[in-house]
């Protein structure tokens, strides 16, 4: 499974970082960042969690 962030939607509000922190950061541009290519096994459900939380559905989970 991979994470991706839409760099253009997304509003920089942290949360996907503070629900699956082993996934998303934030970015120097204030935005957040998927850091990992694959989403660990572990982190799946956080991941997913992180996607249906963000505000502006600026997360996508394949």
């Amino acid at each position: 499974m991979k994470a991706h962030v839409d760099k253009e939607t997304c509003i920089g509000c942290g949360l996907c970082p503070s629900i699956s922190p082993s996934v998303f950061d934030m970015d120097d541009d204030g935005k957040a960042k998927a850091i990992v290519d694959e989403v660990p096994g572990d982190a799946g459900d956080d991941t997913k969690e992180a996607e249906a939380s963000c505000p502006v559905n600026a997360i996508s989970i394949e």
